[in-house]
């Protein structure tokens, strides 16, 4: 099991125990969130541009570009949370509904 923590703008991955395991992103992070499977983490940055990347550190793909608040799991879909709604997305980057 992965915790993701956000310090100065890097996401950082650490075990259960608390180890560190490596950097994900390395500046302007603003939230972050792993998926149930531990394999996926999406990144919402200060520019409000969602990203995913795989539990390695790779990035995968821009799931949105814009003014995202943050961006979470909801099951194996993303939700996108903006000012005044939110948008699902898949982790494939396809738009699915506004909520």
């Amino acid at each position: 099991m992965y915790i993701v923590k956000i310090t100065n703008g890097r996401v950082e991955l650490y075990n259960e125990r608390g180890c560190y395991q490596r950097a994900i992103v390395s500046s302007n992070a603003v939230f972050a969130d792993i998926d149930m499977t531990q394999t996926k983490i999406v990144v919402t940055k200060t520019n409000g541009k969602v990203e995913l990347y795989n539990e390695r550190g790779c990035y995968q793909r821009t799931i949105y570009h814009g003014n995202a608040t943050q961006a979470r799991w909801a099951g194996s879909d993303i939700a996108v949370y903006l000012s005044d709604h939110i948008e699902l997305y898949s982790d494939r980057g396809c738009y699915i509904r506004r909520i």
